[in-house]
């Protein structure tokens, strides 16, 4: 055997593996050990207890960060929103819009109504009224012929008829016209009741009675509306009659010329001697005015006729009124 030192020589401490193991195991069971272990949980407990705490101090925890999918949902959410308000306000304008336009086409239709009613009663109803009116005042003025007219009244005399009272027949055969004559050429006392004036003093325009031995007996009448005495004057033509009757007489004439369109203030269509229709020398003549063109007011159409018989009322009606 060989030479060994002297600790080599100490005889081994028994049990010392297992001893290792027990210290071990007792050092990982030490309060140290111990205090590390807890304080991970304390600080756990600890954060659980300041939530708490805050919570009921009223301080709302930080919100958590929106999700994507959220996010997604909240925009869809607010696209769906907003069509939802596009399609009512859509809606809403839409029923404006209709109502507005309702409206509005109620408004034309009424206007149209109206003025339709206005042109029938222009066209047609003043016609009525007019034409009434003017028969009237013939069948009246005939009537007092036949009773021997008023004594007291001598129709010769300058101013024996007041405006507006008639006085005289006009008759246009080739028309079949039969229309009063009143004085004076006022619309509403004469014109648009139907019946045919006579230019007279009062008017500006003074014209002689059919009984006077010469001079012009100037007429005028409404070519539309109010009874259109005059409405086909245009249609008469050279050698046509125009009659006059009286209380005592009737007075002929033959259509010599007519001038188509001429202003409103040619007054010497109306001289005693009219020129303008071809006459020259002093005579007995008839001029009759009315408006044209047809519903318009803006010129003036005259016919003019010559004398060719006086015949009194007891030797019967003239042949122009009976052929």
């Amino acid at each position: 055997m060989g030479l060994r030192r002297p600790s080599d020589l100490t005889p081994p401490t028994p049990g010392g593996r297992a001893a290792r193991r027990k210290a071990a195991a007792a050092a990982a069971a030490s309060p140290s050990a111990s205090d590390a272990h807890g304080g991970r949980a304390a600080r756990r407990k600890a954060a659980r207890a300041g939530s708490s705490r805050r919570r009921a101090g009223g301080q709302a925890p930080p919100p958590s960060p929106p999700r994507a999918a959220d996010a997604d949902a909240e925009v869809a959410g607010g696209r769906a929103a907003r069509r939802k308000a596009a399609k009512a306000a859509a809606k809403a304008a839409k029923q404006t819009g209709t109502a507005i336009s309702n409206v509005i086409g109620e408004l034309f239709i009424t206007t149209g109504a109206l003025l339709l009613l206005f042109v029938a009663y222009q066209l047609w109803w003043t016609n009525v009224e007019a034409r009434a009116h003017a028969n009237t005042q013939r069948e009246e003025l005939q009537r007092q012929w036949e009773d021997g007219g008023n004594e007291d009244v001598d129709p010769r005399e300058p101013g024996a008829f007041s405006p507006g009272d008639g006085f005289a027949i006009l008759y246009l055969p080739t028309l079949d016209v039969v229309v009063p004559i009143a004085e004076g050429v006022a619309e509403d006392t004469v014109l648009n009741n139907g019946m045919v004036g006579h230019y007279t003093a009062e008017d500006g325009l003074p014209t002689a009675m059919p009984w006077d031995e010469e001079g012009n007996v100037g007429l005028a009448g409404h070519r539309n509306t109010h009874g259109e005495p005059f409405r086909y004057i245009n249609r008469l033509e050279p050698g046509d009659p125009i009659v006059i009757e009286t209380q005592d007489a009737y007075f002929t004439y033959e259509m010599a010329s007519r001038l188509d369109s001429t202003s409103p203030s040619n007054t010497a269509v109306l001289d005693p001697v009219p020129e303008q229709g071809g006459f020259t020398e002093p005579g007995r003549y008839i001029t009759l005015t009315t408006c044209t063109p047809e519903f318009t007011s803006t010129y003036r159409m005259i016919v003019w006729g010559e004398m060719t018989e006086e015949r009194p009322r007891s030797d019967g009606k003239p042949d122009a009124l009976v052929n």
